[in-house]
């Protein structure tokens, strides 16, 4: 890699050997921030959407965005969006079959509700969350092509994936532990990455305001570090009935994707 003048980082610029792809919503930035403290990851700090939007750039330009590597050091990105694009599977094994995945999960109906409240915020004049969530509601017919309903539909989307990956080389991230215990979760991140375990305990502390953990210094400065005023929203208050109906909607899908996965988020 031919360095550019004044850039005096040493180093290569590679495709990413690891992806958090997905979900939106999910704690998939927490993930990011948390695991480029690693000395031995270098991370993309934007998403590229190079598998879902911009793939007709070629692999050479997605390779020209990433930040540059030493041997020891593994790249990573993060598009939140892949887990739920048809083609991204495919794609990223024709990159590289050996990728590793990195799917951060939550509460599908919490998450749904994250999401409503993060499209609100940018456009105040939507339908309730009510109205875009059902079809009927009197006949719990619940409305798929709603994009923050079927993101939450795991199961489904998995299933794409493990047409082109075996299930050892995607990691699963639990949202609601990322928050009750982050070194817990990030142990198991780095464990995945085959890197030693360096983000520990002492690297957070908890924001009581934001209702999450924050890094006690972050990779750029030695400064704390708390994720962007979007992250850590008061959502949108909705009726308990409405969680009701969709947590039984999403009840069967959660539990496919706890036997798929082999792992039990306690989302019931």
């Amino acid at each position: 890699a031919g360095s550019l003048p004044g850039s005096a980082r040493p180093g290569t610029k590679r495709l990413p050997q690891a992806i958090v792809v997905g979900v939106k919503k999910g704690g998939t930035r927490a993930v990011l921030e948390f695991i480029r403290v690693h000395p031995d990851v270098r991370a993309l700090g934007t998403e590229p959407h190079f598998f879902d939007r911009n793939y007709d750039r070629g692999l050479e330009w997605y390779r020209s965005l990433m930040p540059r590597t030493l041997d020891s050091q593994i790249t990573v990105e993060k598009t939140p969006s892949y887990f739920v694009t048809k083609e991204a599977p495919r794609r990223i094994f024709s990159m590289s079959r050996d990728t590793k995945l990195i799917v951060v999960v939550r509460n599908p109906v919490t998450r749904a509700i994250s999401d409503y409240t993060q499209t609100l915020s940018k456009k105040p004049d939507i339908p309730t969350f009510e109205g875009l969530s059902f079809r009927n509601r009197s006949l719990g017919l619940v409305d798929t092509s709603w994009n923050a309903i079927r993101i939450g539909m795991y199961a489904v989307h998995l299933e794409s994936w493990l047409q082109y990956f075996p299930l050892s080389q995607i990691h699963f991230v639990s949202g609601e532990k990322l928050i009750t215990d982050p070194a817990g979760e990030m142990g198991k991140v780095q464990d995945f990455l085959g890197i030693k375990r360096v983000i520990t305990d002492k690297h957070f502390y908890f924001n009581k305001t934001k209702g999450f953990p924050c890094l006690k210094k972050s990779e750029s400065s030695g400064l704390p570090r708390c994720l962007g005023k979007s992250k850590g929203r008061t959502h949108v208050q909705i009726d308990p009935e409405v969680i009701e109906q969709l947590r039984d909607f999403y009840r069967p899908y959660n539990i496919r994707f706890y036997e798929t996965v082999g792992q039990d988020f306690r989302w019931e």
